[in-house]
């Protein structure tokens, strides 16, 4: 998160949280936040990193856009906490759907 926040450009292996969080960069439709690789290997990550260094160099254009798009992302508490209320209510409203109806419930 701050990579993104700070225009950085993460490179990151493709697990838990960080798979949620980075989105892989196309630089055909400008889409994306950063750089991913699976493979838990030293030729992933230097693949990786060598497809990234490209594009800073290659296409400049490109990179800022994946920067603007990291620092555009919002991870504050307001935005988490509007998320979890959503989903709250997601499933009470489902629950509710689903529960006997009777006294003393």
């Amino acid at each position: 998160m701050y990579s993104l926040r700070y225009g950085t450009g993460p490179l990151v292996r493709a697990v838990g949280g960080l798979v949620d969080t980075v989105r892989p960069f196309n630089p055909r439709n400008g889409q994306g936040t950063g750089f991913l690789f699976s493979e838990y290997s030293p030729r992933a990550l230097a693949e990786t990193l060598g497809g990234a260094l490209a594009l800073y160099r290659g296409n400049p254009k490109a990179w800022t856009r994946l920067q603007k798009n990291g620092m555009r992302k919002d991870f504050s508490w307001d935005r988490s906490a509007a998320e979890y209320v959503k989903v709250y209510k997601r499933v009470m409203a489902t629950r509710q759907d689903t529960l006997p109806i009777g006294p003393g419930i």
